[in-house]
């Protein structure tokens, strides 16, 4: 059983909660999250909290497969205003700002963000770690083998789920030691891992229990729904369904997703059939 302390804001997660995706790109790989001025982000963040999300994502940064690095600064320029106006708007709900710089996580953390999301896992800034220790929040940390521009140029595992495991307990003791009472443990699905890897560890993802942190699950509309269906992001709906409910069964407590009501439904159903005798 796990709690996360969110800037004071208790979120239980005896039973899995849903972390709605907010992004503020012009390159995002799901067209639904294209090009929104803020009024239609601010519509979107309600539509998702009326529909059960417990966590507003907002990211920045596009991190799909050949994507482009920004700066911090124009990342900035990009999300602090967004999560200003969430703040005011929806002062109880739960912010996660996701980025690898920790200049941007300060500032997200003093604009009303709760918890930082970091797929870098504290690689692409050395003081990303101790900075979260310091901001006294909830840590998401991801694996991935690479940069979103090289990742998947050609991911190689001799076992991936060992190694992630190893990966996790290095950055979990290094996540401590920085004073970060609150780790959560994201294994990077579609980050530098072939389809047939993804499926590997999707298949495996128990075996990340073992670590004794809640687990983060993002396969939302990802290559390795849409591709395997030979469809597309948009068409990947129903598929991301089936894999978020296979997450579930194999032990996530989060789900990073682009379509809130449809993840939500898929963890009351899953509840639903754990408590029937």
């Amino acid at each position: 059983m796990f709690t996360l302390n969110c800037n004071g804001k208790i979120l239980n997660l005896n039973s899995a909660v849903v972390m709605g995706i907010i992004n503020i790109t012009p390159d995002s790989f799901f067209e639904g999250h294209l090009d929104k001025n803020e009024s239609e982000l601010l519509l979107m963040a309600e539509k998702m909290i009326v529909d059960g999300t417990s966590i507003l994502d907002i990211g920045g940064q596009s991190t799909k497969p050949g994507s482009k690095q920004i700066d911090a600064d124009e990342e900035l320029k990009r999300v602090i205003p967004v999560i200003h106006a969430i703040r005011k708007n929806f002062p109880e709900t739960i912010i996660s700002i996701d980025t690898y710089y920790s200049k941007v996580a300060t500032k997200a953390v003093e604009s009303g963000a709760d918890i930082v999301n970091d797929i870098s896992a504290g690689n692409f800034d050395e003081e990303m770690i101790p900075t979260v220790g310091k901001l006294h929040v909830p840590y998401v940390c991801m694996h991935m083998q690479g940069t979103p521009e090289t990742m998947q140029l050609n991911p190689t595992y001799s076992n991936i789920t060992l190694e992630i495991i190893q990966f996790f307990i290095k950055k979990i003791e290094a996540c401590k030691m920085a004073g970060i009472n609150d780790i959560i443990i994201d294994p990077g699905f579609g980050f530098g891992k072939t389809i047939e890897q993804n499926f590997t560890l999707l298949r495996e993802l128990i075996s990340l229990k073992m670590l004794d942190c809640p687990i983060l699950a993002g396969v939302s509309r990802k290559g390795m729904i849409y591709k395997t269906l030979e469809t597309t992001p948009e068409n990947a709906l129903n598929g991301t369904t089936v894999a978020n409910t296979l997450a579930l069964i194999n032990g996530a407590r989060i789900l990073r997703v682009h379509d809130v009501k449809e993840a939500k439904e898929a963890i009351t159903i899953f509840n639903a059939f754990n408590q029937t005798t």
